[in-house]
């Protein structure tokens, strides 16, 4: 008996050191993280630790394993009308002059495949910036041009808003836009997308833009931070239909880790918590507290019932298996959505658990490769294609 006690923790230890070699030895990309919208609108510094209450900063990037990090770029109009695209900007200047600071840490900007391959072989920390939402460029071609020169490499045709040109899956979800789909200046941004090298992202998207943007582009395509909707029905997942249509486009998935993306009892869960604390909630509005302040506030108060909202690991890898099974292992990736989300599942509390979950797909049964795949080798493949 001592003997076998003994050889416990060695089978432990071994365990640990062989997913975490896996992680160390893949290309680890993260296609979407808001942190730069997020400590832009906050007034925030992500030089400093900003435990808990963002999940990520420079600290926690070093230690989370990910080789490439695809920033989001996202600015609405709150500011003015026809600002969208000039506080985008802001926010490309202010992912830039992180960079510069963080230069030492080995922060390096992404802009060609080359750049990618160069950034992981050396083991420096790639930055790359995809545009959430099609709004920024205001109907201007020339501004996606700009964009792109400044290094955007992706852009999500919508956001949850439609654009003149492109409808999106709240709005096509609840008979708010006369005309789904996309229009003839979309099918333009669409091409001219094809043209530049810049990958089209559907997450967000409508159906029917969905479709069309399929049938116009060239190119393969990713939905940088969706789901499988029949696992959780919500309008920002993606159909069945839509998932084998990435398999012979070519294109992948990458999954997002909103708990109410992944789980479909999420939602009634959190209405019930949010119930219990109508009260307290109601009071912090009062004082014009904006609702990620409350969330947060909450979930200080009352950890247990914060942390027993969230649903296992395993419903995430469950979103991995179904995509799996319908388009193949080529066709599914990571795009987390840390710091634009208010819940993620178990066990992945910030960026530095992002080995956690190469631990859980290997003990689903992934072989390495396919871990490797999934982690990053897929996105890298639709990067070249899309650079050619």
């Amino acid at each position: 008996m001592a003997t076998r006690l003994l050889f416990l923790p060695l089978l432990f230890l071994v365990s640990c050191t062989s997913y975490q070699r896996v992680h160390r030895d893949a290309v680890v990309i993260d296609t979407h993280n808001d942190v730069i919208s997020t400590v832009s609108m906050r007034g925030m510094n992500i030089d400093n630790d900003l435990a808990p209450r963002t999940h990520s900063d420079v600290k926690r990037f070093k230690q989370s394993g990910i080789d490439i990090q695809v920033f989001s770029i996202f600015s609405d109009e709150r500011f003015g009308k026809d600002t969208a695209f000039k506080y985008a900007n802001i926010e490309i200047d202010s992912l830039y002059a992180i960079t510069s600071r963080n230069y030492a840490n080995g922060w390096r900007m992404v802009y060609n495949p080359s750049d990618l391959e160069a950034v992981a072989r050396e083991k420096h920390f790639g930055v790359m910036m995809g545009l959430e939402g099609g709004h920024m460029i205001e109907d201007n071609l020339a501004h996606l041009d700009s964009f792109y020169k400044r290094g955007v490499r992706y852009m999500t045709l919508t956001w949850n808003n439609s654009t003149s040109w492109a409808s999106s899956a709240w709005d096509e979800t609840k008979g708010k836009v006369a005309h789904k789909g996309l229009n003839d200046l979309g099918k333009q941004v669409v091409k001219r997308m094809n043209e530049l090298g810049m990958i089209v992202d559907v997450s967000h998207v409508g159906e029917q833009t969905f479709w069309d943007a399929l049938a116009v582009t060239t190119k393969p395509i990713i939905a940088s931070h969706s789901c499988a909707h029949a696992l959780c029905p919500v309008p920002r997942n993606l159909k069945d239909e839509q998932i084998r249509a990435f398999a012979k486009n070519g294109g992948v998935i990458h999954l997002n880790f909103y708990s109410g993306f992944i789980d479909s009892n999420y939602q009634q869960r959190l209405d019930g918590f949010n119930q219990r604390h109508q009260a307290e909630m109601d009071s912090l509005q009062s004082l014009k507290w904006v609702d990620w302040e409350i969330e947060e506030w909450l979930a200080r108060q009352y950890p247990a019932e914060a942390e027993g909202l969230r649903p296992p690991l395993s419903l995430l890898l469950d979103h991995i298996d179904h995509i799996v099974r319908l388009a193949g292992i080529d066709h599914v990736g990571i795009g987390s959505d840390f710091d634009g989300i208010s819940s993620a599942p178990q066990e992945l509390d910030d960026v530095t658990d992002m080995p956690q979950l190469t631990r859980a797909l290997l003990k689903r049964g992934y072989s390495k490769q396919d871990v490797k795949k999934i982690l990053g080798e897929n996105f890298i493949r639709v990067f070249k294609a899309n650079s050619q």
